[in-house]
């Protein structure tokens, strides 16, 4: 379903609908450090974070929601069309330096309300084979 938005004739619960790698490196979590105002030192400094019992710096739990969420959003072809979306944040994303974290999402229809109008998605947002958010679905209206 590439270059146009899906319609609820062709969707089957049990469906993957979406299947995409997001790469996050330590310049990505300081740009969304400066546009969010978590300047929290676990997302940017590796002695803090270890400190606290981190594995290392970790991305923002926010900024993991956002790029999930934004794997919905393209795949319904307008934003405006998610309803509803909701996650719990499970385990962190540790992000290495030098290199990258990539979180895996993989979104399979769990419900289609033929009278509402609506989809609702499960995704589920891995990195390194460790889920890092729990029971995350939207809701989009198609």
């Amino acid at each position: 379903m590439t270059g146009r938005s899906p319609t609820l004739a062709e969707l089957s619960v049990g469906d993957e609908v979406v299947r995409r790698q997001i790469t996050v490196d330590r310049a990505r979590l300081v740009r969304y450090a400066g546009a969010s105002g978590d300047f929290n030192p676990i997302h940017w400094n590796e002695r803090v974070a270890v400190a606290v019992g981190l594995p290392g710096v970790i991305a923002h739990g926010m900024w993991t929601m956002g790029a999930v969420s934004s794997v919905v959003a393209d795949w319904a072809g307008d934003p405006g069309a998610v309803l509803d979306f909701q996650v719990r944040f499970t385990r962190p994303v540790p992000v290495p330096d030098p290199g990258s974290a990539t979180v895996d999402v993989v979104a399979t229809v769990g419900v289609v309300d033929v009278a509402a109008g609506t989809v609702r998605l499960d995704l589920t947002a891995t990195c390194d084979g460790v889920r890092v958010l729990g029971k995350a679905q939207a809701v989009v209206r198609l």
